[in-house]
C-alpha cells in the first residue's frame, strides 16, 4: 500500500512533469476511481494548468490554476506514470491528464481502490476528511496536547489519521522502535522525553524513506523494517534480519495489537509497567 514515504515520491514526480502545463484532455479508462462525475471532472480540468503540488498524509494533490485542486488518493496500489502515445500506456491506467507538450500523466491503479475527486482547496479537504496535520509537520507540544491524556494504547492512535495525517502500520512500528517505546503504551504514560522522542524518530523514519524513495531494502541495518517477512536484504544468506539490530542475540517479536500485525524488540521496547505486574 502506498504510504507517506511512497506518495511524497509520486509528488515530486508530477512536480518534475506537469507544472504550468495546460490540460488539453482528460481521458477516463475506468471510472470506477472517480470520486466526481466525469463530465464535472473534464469541465473543470480541460484548459487548467497546475500551479503547484502538495502532498497531506497519504494524499497527493496537484493545485490548479483557478484556485481548486485535484485530489489524489492511491488507495493499496495506486500509483503515477507518464507517457506520450497509446501503445506506451502503463499497464491499469485508469485516468490520463493530457498535457500541451503531449505527455500525457497516468492514475494507475490495479485494484481499482484509489480515489481521484475535486477539493475547492487542499485546506477544505482536510478540514472534511477531518486529518491532523501531516506528519513530516507534527510536532511535539501537539503530540503531547492530542496524545497526553488518552489511556488508549501508543500504537493505534498513532495510526489515527485524525491525529497525525500519514503514518501507517510499518511506519508506526519503526517510529515506537526507533523511540524505544512499546506499541502498547498507553498514551498518558509517555513521559515529556518519549514525545519528544517519538517526534524525532517520526522525522528519523519519515526522511530516511523518502530519501530512499521507499526502496525498503536499501533503508539503513538499523531499522526494524527488515524484520518483516518480506525484506532479507540487510543480512542476505543469513535469517539475521530476525533478531534486533541493536542486540543481535535477541529475536524481534510479532503480535496483533489493535487488529494489525505489529513488530517490536521486547529489550528496547519493554512491556509497559501494568503488563508486566
Amino acid at each position: 500500500m502506498p504510504e507517506l514515504p511512497e506518495v511524497e515520491t509520486y509528488r515530486r514526480f508530477l512536480d518534475e512533469l506537469i507544472l504550468l502545463q495546460p490540460i488539453t484532455a482528460v481521458e477516463v479508462r475506468d471510472a470506477h476511481v472517480l470520486a466526481v462525475d466525469e463530465d464535472l471532472l473534464r469541465q473543470r480540468l480541460v484548459g487548467q494548468h497546475v500551479t503547484a503540488t502538495r502532498r497531506l498524509g497519504k494524499n497527493c494533490f496537484l493545485e490548479l490554476s483557478d484556485g481548486t485542486a485535484l485530489a489524489l488518493h492511491f488507495g493499496m496500489t495506486g500509483d503515477v506514470g507518464a507517457y506520450r502515445d497509446d501503445h506506451d500506456a502503463p499497464r491499469f491506467t485508469r485516468v490520463a491528464l493530457h498535457l500541451a507538450d503531449g505527455l500525457r500523466i497516468a492514475f494507475i491503479d490495479p485494484r481499482k481502490f484509489g480515489r481521484i475527486r475535486l477539493a475547492d482547496s487542499v485546506d477544505q479537504y482536510q478540514k472534511a476528511k477531518k486529518l491532523g496535520p501531516d506528519a513530516l509537520d507534527v510536532t511535539t507540544a501537539h503530540l503531547q496536547k492530542v496524545l497526553g491524556a488518552k489511556k488508549q494504547l501508543i500504537k493505534p492512535l498513532l495510526l489515527d489519521q485524525g491525529i497525525t495525517a500519514g503514518l501507517g502500520n510499518w511506519i508506526v512500528d519503526e517510529v515506537l522502535f526507533q523511540a524505544k517505546i512499546h506499541p502498547e503504551r498507553r498514551a498518558n504514560t509517555l513521559t515529556d522525553q518519549e514525545f519528544e522522542d517519538l517526534r524525532g524518530a517520526i522525522q528519523l523514519v519519515l526522511t530516511t524513506a523518502i530519501r530512499h524513495e521507499a526502496t525498503y531494502r536499501h533503508f539503513p541495518a538499523s531499522f526494524l523494517i527488515h524484520a518483516r517477512e518480506w525484506d532479507t536484504s540487510a543480512t542476505p544468506g543469513t535469517d539475521q534480519h530476525k533478531y534486533c539490530p541493536r542486540h543481535p542475540k535477541v529475536e524481534i517479536e510479532k503480535k496483533y495489537v489493535g487488529g494489525r500485525a505489529t513488530y517490536f524488540c521486547p529489550v528496547c521496547q519493554p512491556v509497559p509497567a501494568e503488563e508486566a505486574s
